[in-house]
């Protein structure tokens, strides 16, 4: 969440001298992000060590009464539905100034920047002799949000991109998950294969959780589930929380898609109802390029259920007497892109609805990636999705006792219907 964050104590250590390494996955946009910082709350004397800034460049600085030094890419991070490998390194001993500074994403060094300031030749910062934290700007309550995984920082010594990440056989950028490499005084490993603060380099150099609540993803750089899409508006009226999980909708009707979609495959997803007025939900499927801003659940090009058991199919409307979610209540979505006959099909709590439960498919998804789809209007009371596609939570809730999933893709409330998986890469791939 966005007001959570981690923080420790550093001791005496190189401050010359750093590597920083991690996965991120961004969610929200043109705000800053603080993956490392150093400082002591006050505006002067920090480091950003690992930041991306409010134009979604990535920035390197200092700022003591004035910025010391800062280089800033001219690349910006954008993709909120995919995970970002970053590697900064910083050796103020070395002689050409442009080797003081070196940054990678996913295994490619950067050459391109908007801002090229150094530090000068054997400077020294307080990159170990204060406060360190994740997620708050030096310790000042700016907060970022963000999904972060194998966090490695290391002291005194200056790795390049291969120490932490990999090609693998078809070219793709992989994780590292054990790095060899000396960690120095400071050095540590956080947040490998989970949200453990506990310090996995030996050093114990242990984390703390200062604020808010540090939530547990299935999702992470070897398989990257579907989330809730910020990027498809014509505007930007529903806001998104918890790894963009979690969508509050604004005072008229909305959509939102999913960040991953199929045309072959079957795929399951829930969501829990939280809404204070129950006739502002809907949930389904959906093409691609529609119109999410004017009244989406009724285009051609959408397939959806109202929470009370009404449904619209490609702009055609149909009462329905299936049994109505109130709050509380858990979906389940069902999604069959490989039979003959392509179907979607809905459950409430680990049920199929008695009645209206599966919807055939048209022609009109033929060749078509088929995304989820959820829609809200907050026109009378607080209208909120809280989804689950396998990371195990809905928000920061993890489910109760997780159902069955043969496919081993994904943390579920409910059973996953036999054949079907999660909306994640593996899934897709069929692993």
């Amino acid at each position: 969440m966005a007001s959570t964050y981690l923080s420790r104590t550093a001791s005496s250590g190189s401050n010359q001298i750093y590597t920083a390494s991690c996965w991120v996955k961004r969610t929200g946009l043109s705000a800053s992000t603080t993956v490392l910082s150093t400082g002591d709350g006050s505006a002067d004397n920090n480091a950003r060590m690992l930041f991306i800034d409010a134009n979604d460049k990535i920035e390197i600085s200092y700022y003591n009464a004035g910025y010391t030094y800062e280089v800033t890419t001219n690349r910006v991070l954008r993709d909120t539905s995919a995970w970002y490998h970053l590697v900064v390194a910083v050796d103020t001993t070395q002689a050409t100034a442009s080797d003081r500074i070196k940054i990678w994403v996913n295994g490619v060094q950067e050459t391109s920047f908007e801002t090229s300031s150094y530090p000068s030749l054997n400077a020294t910062f307080n990159y170990n002799s204060s406060a360190q934290y994740i997620g708050d700007l030096r310790g000042s309550g700016i907060y970022s949000d963000f999904v972060l995984s194998h966090l490695n920082y290391i002291d005194g010594t200056a790795y390049d991109a291969s120490a932490f990440g990999e090609y693998d056989a078809n070219g793709v950028w992989k994780i590292k998950t054990s790095p060899s490499v000396t960690y120095g005084t400071n050095g540590f490993f956080i947040l490998k294969d989970g949200n453990s603060v506990t310090d996995q380099s030996g050093n114990g150099n242990n984390f703390t959780v200062g604020g808010g609540t540090l939530t547990n993803t299935e999702d992470n750089p070897s398989n990257v589930f579907a989330t809730l899409n910020s990027l498809n508006y014509t505007s930007s009226a529903v806001t998104y929380s918890n790894g963009n999980t979690k969508g509050t909708y604004p005072g008229f009707w909305i959509a939102s898609q999913g960040t991953i979609g199929g045309m072959n495959g079957k795929y399951f997803w829930e969501a829990k109802v939280n809404s204070g007025n129950n006739a502002n939900l809907f949930y389904g499927i959906c093409r691609p390029n529609i119109d999410l801003d004017t009244s989406p659940q009724n285009q051609t090009g959408v397939i959806c259920q109202h929470i009370n058991g009404d449904r619209y199919v490609d702009g055609t409307y149909t009462a329905s007497t299936a049994e109505a979610l109130v709050n509380g209540n858990i979906l389940g979505v069902a999604l069959d892109l490989d039979s003959a006959t392509k179907t979607v099909k809905f459950y409430k709590n680990g049920t199929l609805l008695s009645s209206g439960s599966s919807i055939n498919l048209t022609s009109t998804y033929d060749n078509e990636f088929v995304l989820p789809f959820f829609a809200g209007n907050n026109s009378s009371a607080s209208s909120i999705w809280e989804t689950n596609f396998g990371n195990g939570y809905f928000s920061t809730t993890a489910v109760s006792s997780a159902g069955t999933n043969a496919s081993g893709n994904g943390i579920f409330e409910y059973d996953v219907p036999t054949g079907y998986t999660a909306l994640c890469t593996k899934g897709l791939n069929g692993e």
